[in-house]
């Protein structure tokens, strides 16, 4: 883990990112500790570190990368949100804000902001998030709020709305071409189960077969997250491919 960076007053918001590409987590942490009012106080590039982080810095936010090399960053907001209430969270993401924005707000976190944004756009969301609002953008409001009016439930939402949070990682990973057992080992399940989930995934999408799913799978994360080997988070088999 990086070294804690020791700031000397208490009048800053103390913030911390975690974030797995160097040059734009450089780019986060120099750009909070030029602001009056912010301070980086640590950075991690995983979520083993991050916990570290987070337990030796207590800080008042965390810029958190949904996309991480090792762990997952919406497991990780939900056990947040139980072990770390005070610790609010702003998702900073390349993946689709309306696919995941909602799904982040659920787990726990305050905000979700698209990494193409402007620094601008980035510095008013950390000041929105720490004052206790949450933030999204008005893309994500408009669509969260039509479908609220719609008042439709869940049972009855097409496509992968219906996925619950497990079958939408398991899903995002078939469409990276990952085998059964490579997811299995990826989130420390069992073959079955998450063969269980690509069944229930079948049915919420009205597939018939494995290999339409796999199929639909890899043509709806190419629509939605652009290239596996971007986004996808590696197993040890993966590298073999």
């Amino acid at each position: 883990m990086n070294a804690i960076l020791q700031i000397q007053t208490e009048k800053k918001s103390h913030v911390v990112v975690v974030e797995d590409h160097p040059v734009l987590c450089d780019g986060l942490k120099q750009l909070i500790n030029n602001q009056p009012d912010l301070a980086c106080v640590g950075v991690a590039a995983d979520i083993s570190d991050a916990k570290q982080l987070i337990e030796e810095c207590k800080p008042d936010l965390m810029i958190l990368d949904l996309r991480l090399k090792a762990g997952d960053a919406l497991d990780f907001i939900k056990t947040l949100r139980v072990e770390c209430p005070e610790v609010k969270v702003l998702v900073l993401s390349q993946y689709d804000e309306l696919v995941f924005a909602e799904r982040t707000l659920r787990a726990g976190a305050s905000g979700y902001i698209m990494k193409e944004n402007t620094t601008d756009e980035v510095l008013r969301a950390v000041r929105k998030v720490l004052a206790g609002e949450l933030y999204f953008s008005e893309r994500v409001a408009a669509a969260v709020v039509q479908r609220v009016l719609r008042e439709k439930p869940i049972t009855s939402r097409n496509g992968v709305e219906r996925l619950s949070d497990r079958e939408m990682q398991v899903f995002q990973l078939l469409g990276a071409a990952y085998s059964a057992r490579e997811i299995a080992e990826q989130f420390h399940l069992s073959r079955k189960t998450v063969e269980t989930h690509c069944e229930k995934i079948k049915h919420k999408l009205n597939l018939q077969t494995a290999g339409e799913l796999k199929r639909f799978a890899r043509q709806w994360a190419a629509e939605k997250l652009g290239p596996a080997e971007i986004w996808a988070v590696p197993t040890s088999q993966s590298s073999q491919r």
